[in-house]
């Protein structure tokens, strides 16, 4: 029988509850917590919680806490990916980001989702993977939704709600965010 981690990261009903699963938000959310409270002077402090938090990319990574998150362990980052304050990632399911992207200001990017279904609602949940590619611009305030992919090299601007994924090489704007241009 699958463990109810394997199901989250499956985008399967899972039981949030999880012994298993609780232990593993409350370690990112410690950890976390811990960021949160480092001094800009704290540098290889915040390298070393990036390294535990992030499954991958921590090494280079740069952000500025606050910074919180679900597991951490299931976002992989690409090369020099920058967070700016007050960004939130939750990642039940896989987030893959790549190089050289970058997140203004309380951005989220979300993988959970909830059933429909009140009764099936108060037991389980499930997700879908986020795929952001490389050279990436997010503007401040943006909601990046459960199983999109964002095309490399593109600009998704300030306060958008990305409920559809985006191709390579564009602008795009708004509620729900649609393409405006490419970028030459």
């Amino acid at each position: 029988m699958n463990t109810e981690r394997g199901k989250m990261l499956a985008g399967e009903l899972y039981n949030a509850l999880d012994p298993d699963l609780v232990q593993a938000r409350d370690r990112a959310r410690d950890l976390c917590q811990i960021l949160n409270a480092t001094r800009e002077g704290d540098r290889e402090l915040r390298r070393e919680l990036l390294l535990k938090i992030f499954g991958k990319g921590g090494d280079t990574a740069w952000l500025q806490p606050p910074f919180f998150c679900d597991y951490g362990s299931n976002i992989e980052l690409g090369e020099r990916v920058f967070f700016n304050f007050n960004c939130t990632v939750l990642d039940v399911c896989k987030i893959t980001i790549g190089d050289y992207s970058q997140f203004g200001s309380g951005v989220q990017i979300l993988t959970p989702l909830h059933p429909l279904n009140a009764a099936l609602r108060r037991k389980e949940e499930y997700g879908a993977p986020i795929t952001i590619g490389s050279d990436v611009w997010v503007g401040s305030g943006a909601i990046i939704l459960p199983g999109v992919t964002i095309g490399s090299r593109t600009v998704v601007g300030a306060g958008s709600v990305v409920s559809r994924s985006l191709p390579d090489n564009v602008l795009a704007v708004g509620n729900p965010c649609r393409v405006v241009r490419k970028i030459e």
